[in-house]
């Protein structure tokens, strides 16, 4: 049976765990600090009380002043679904650590985001363009992407 843990709950058992600010949370959103995802990540997976060993989707909102990243899990065992986001100031280049040493269902999925967003992963093991071809300008999922052809 699957049942969806509360973000409160969960953003407060990475603070205790991380260090105060590592994320912030209510009873509806986890937002967690991008400087620390790699390691809340291998956390959620391995050591906390959820076990989050699946990686559910991976995706991307552009929100005009900063990009965020979305991560659903889910524990095979417990049952348990969590979600979270990381904010991305940065639009020029932003970039977040890769979480495929974590879940490596997130290869691709990071690969779609990179090559719709332009949001690089550091350490993915093959970062390169999914769908569209290299040179291809741009990244079309962005809100200030302009088509050639309008």
């Amino acid at each position: 049976m699957n049942f969806r843990i509360n973000p409160a709950t969960a953003g407060e058992a990475i603070n205790r765990e991380f260090g105060t600010g590592t994320a912030a949370a209510d009873d509806v959103r986890l937002l967690v600090d991008g400087k620390r995802l790699l390691e809340v990540c291998r956390w959620l997976k391995d050591e906390s009380p959820y076990r989050l060993d699946y990686l559910n989707s991976l995706t991307a909102v552009d929100n005009k002043t900063h990009f965020s990243v979305v991560y659903h899990l889910s524990s095979l065992a417990m049952g348990g679904q969590l979600s979270f986001k990381v904010d991305l100031d940065d639009r020029q280049s932003p970039s977040l650590p890769s979480v495929t040493p974590v879940w490596r269902g997130a290869d691709l999925q990071e690969r779609e985001v990179f090559d719709m967003f332009g949001i690089s992963f550091t350490g993915h093991p093959c970062l390169k363009r999914l769908f569209l071809w290299e040179g291809f300008p741009g990244y079309p999922l962005r809100k200030d992407w302009v088509s050639r052809d309008s």
